[in-house]
C-alpha cells in the first residue's frame, strides 16, 4: 500500500527537494517510511534539536535558493521550530516545515493526549501559511498551495500538519505539481519615467537589501551606469565585493547617513529599511526617503514607507530592464563611495573601542579562507561587521544578528549552508554564550563530515549585553553565564581544536591549514 507519508516524500522530491533535516518520533513515523521508500533520491540529515532542524534548513535555503524543508513531531518538535521559521520570515527565506499532528478525531477536545495543543494550525498561522491534510487526494494541491507561499513573491517559510492517523492511509499517485511561483508583470509604463528620474539626478544612491540576491551582476551594472554608490545592507553583502561603488556599510552609521542625505535620487531594491539595518542604535535621524524610486517583489512592503516611486516588481527584471534605458555620466559616484568607505570605517571606533579589533578578526577569516561562507550568531564580531564589512562571495555572509536575531543561530545555518554548497569551506562564527543554545549541532556537522570551522568568541558571557547595559546605566545582572571548557568541549564532540588569542595573524595561521571534517576554534578575547 502507498500511503499518504509515502506520496508526500514522493512530492517533495518531484518538486527539487534533496534533502530534509529533522528528529523523527511516533507522530511522524509513516513520513519516515516515505523516506526510506524515496531512497537515495532524498538526504535525511539529523540534528540534535528540532530548532538545529528550522536553523538547518535556513542555511541550505540561504546557499541554494530552494526551500529548506524540515520534518518535525507534533506539539514540542514544532514548538521548537517555531523560532527558525520566524526568523526566516524575517529574512525573507523559504522554509518548509512538516509536522504531524495528534489523531483527527482527538483534536481540540483537550484530553491531555501526547503532544497535544489546543490549536496548532491556528498558533502557526499568526506567523505563516499552513495547511492540513485532510484528504489524500488533496495532498497535491496541498503541496502546490506551501511551494506558492514560500516562493511567489517575497519568499518565507510555510508549514503543512498531518494527523497521525492520515498519513497512514492509502493515497493515490500525485499529479505532476504546479509549477510554484509567478512571474510578476513589469510595470512597462513607468519604467521611461524612473529611468528618467534616473538619469536626471546628480548624485544617485542606491540601498539594496537581501532582495538583490542572485541579481548580482544587474546591480553592479545598474550602478556603473548610473555612476552610484551601492549602500548593502547585512544580507546584501558580498553582491559588489571590492568595487569602487560598493559600501557595504550600515544606514546606521552617521557617515553613510550623510551620504544617503547629499544624494538628489535614492533608489531602493529589495530592501524593508527595518531598523535593524538603519537605525540599529535606535536614535532616529535616518534622511527622509519619502521621494525615493523603490523596487520591492511585495505590495505589504512597499506601503510601509512613502516613496516618490514605488514598484511592485522583482529585484532583477526590474534592473535588467532599466539599464538599457540609463545613461552613462560622471556623478562622481566612486569618489563620494570611498570617502564613505573611509568615514564608516573610522566611525567604528567611535561606538565601541574595541570594534576595530573585532572586525579585523572577521576580515581574518575572509582573508585566509577565501570565497568561504561566513555564517554568523548574534556576538561581538558579528555585530560589528555587520556595521561594516565586504564579504568576497555573494550571499556568504549571513547571520542572525539582523532582523529577527535568534541566538543560536549559526551552528545549524553553518550545517546547512555546507550541505548546499558541497567543497565549499564554511566558517561558523559564534560567541560563548550563543554557542550553548545550540552546542549539539556539532555533533551534526561531525555525523555529516562537514568542513566546518566553528570559531567561538569567547569573552566569557553576554559582553554585548552587558555593555548595553552599562550605555543604559542599568546595573549588569545576568550577563556571565559560565562559557564550556571549550577544549573539553571539543574533545566530547571529538573534534580537533586550537586556541586562538585575539589577533589576526594567528587566526589567519590556524585557517589556513588543512581541514578534514568539522574542527573548533577558541578565541581567547582580550
Amino acid at each position: 500500500m502507498t500511503t499518504v507519508g509515502i506520496r508526500l516524500v514522493e512530492g517533495l522530491v518531484a518538486r527539487g527537494v534533496d534533502t530534509v533535516f529533522g528528529i523523527p518520533g511516533v507522530h511522524t513515523l509513516e513520513l519516515y517510511r516515505g523516506l526510506a521508500a524515496a531512497g537515495d533520491r532524498i538526504r535525511h540529515v539529523t540534528p540534535r534539536h528540532e530548532q538545529g532542524a528550522g536553523f538547518m534548513a535556513d542555511g541550505y535555503a540561504r546557499v541554494t535558493g530552494k526551500p529548506g524543508v524540515a520534518f518535525v513531531i507534533t506539539g514540542p518538535g514544532l514548538t521548537n521550530a517555531l523560532t527558525p521559521m520566524a526568523q526566516a520570515r524575517a529574512d525573507s527565506v523559504p522554509m518548509l516545515v512538516i509536522s504531524g499532528l495528534g489523531r483527527s478525531d482527538t483534536l481540540g477536545k483537550g484530553l491531555g493526549r501526547l503532544h497535544e495543543l489546543p490549536d496548532q494550525g491556528a498558533m502557526v498561522a499568526t506567523l505563516c501559511h499552513t495547511e492540513t491534510v485532510t484528504d489524500p487526494k488533496k495532498l497535491g494541491e496541498v503541496l502546490d498551495r506551501a511551494f506558492a507561499a514560500m516562493t511567489s513573491g517575497r519568499p518565507g517559510p510555510a508549514h503543512i500538519q498531518i494527523s497521525t492517523n492520515m498519513m497512514g492511509q492509502p493515497c493515490p499517485e500525485l499529479p505532476p505539481p504546479v509549477v510554484a511561483g509567478s512571474t510578476v508583470p513589469l510595470p512597462l509604463g513607468r519604467i521611461r519615467s524612473i529611468a528618467a528620474a534616473l538619469n536626471a539626478a546628480e548624485r544617485v544612491v542606491i540601498l539594496a537589501g537581501g532582495g538583490i540576491r542572485r541579481a548580482e551582476t544587474h546591480l553592479q551594472k545598474l550602478a556603473e551606469s548610473l555612476d552610484a554608490p551601492v549602500v548593502l545592507t547585512a544580507n546584501a553583502r558580498g553582491a559588489m565585493h571590492g568595487h569602487r561603488l560598493c559600501v557595504p556599510a550600515s544606514a546606521s552609521l552617521t557617515s553613510v547617513r550623510k551620504l544617503i542625505a547629499e544624494a538628489d535620487q535614492i533608489l531602493a531594491i529589495g530592501t524593508e529599511l527595518g531598523p535593524t539595518d538603519y537605525d540599529v542604535y535606535a536614535k532616529g535621524g535616518l534622511p527622509d526617503l519619502s521621494g525615493m524610486i523603490r523596487i520591492d517583489i511585495d505590495a505589504d512592503q512597499l506601503s510601509r514607507h512613502p516613496a516618490r516611486m514605488p514598484v511592485k516588481a522583482e529585484a532583477g527584471a526590474m534592473m535588467a530592464a532599466l539599464l538599457p534605458m540609463t545613461v552613462r555620466a560622471n556623478r562622481e559616484g566612486p569618489v563620494r563611495a570611498e570617502a564613505t568607505r573611509q568615514a564608516a570605517r573610522a566611525e567604528l571606533a567611535s561606538l565601541y573601542a574595541p570594534m576595530p579589533a573585532q572586525l579585523e578578526m572577521v576580515e581574518a577569516i575572509r582573508d585566509a579562507v577565501p570565497n568561504a561562507i561566513i555564517v554568523g550568531d548574534s556576538t561581538q564580531p558579528v555585530y560589528a561587521a555587520n556595521l561594516f564589512y565586504d564579504h568576497d562571495r555573494p550571499g556568504g555572509w549571513f547571520n542572525a544578528a539582523t532582523g529577527y536575531g535568534a541566538l543560536g543561530y549559526g551552528p545549524g545555518a553553518a550545517v546547512g549552508a555546507a550541505i548546499a554548497a558541497p567543497g565549499v569551506r564554511v566558517v561558523c562564527l559564534i560567541g560563548d554564550g550563543g554557542l550553548q543554545f545550540s552546542p549539539g549541532e556539532l555533533r551534526t556537522a561531525l555525523d555529516e563530515k562537514l568542513p566546518i570551522t566553528f570559531v567561538v568568541w569567547n569573552n566569557a558571557g553576554f559582553r554585548e549585553i552587558a555593555e548595553a547595559m552599562r550605555q543604559a546605566k542599568v546595573p549588569v545582572l545576568g550577563c556571565d553565564p559560565s562559557p564550556l571548557d571549550m577544549e573539553h568541549f571539543a574533545m566530547a564532540c571529538d573534534l580537533p581544536f586550537a586556541r586562538v588569542p585575539q589577533d589576526p595573524s594567528e587566526l589567519a595561521e590556524i585557517l589556513d591549514t588543512p581541514q578534514d571534517g568539522p574542527r573548533l576554534l577558541e578565541v581567547q578575547v582580550r
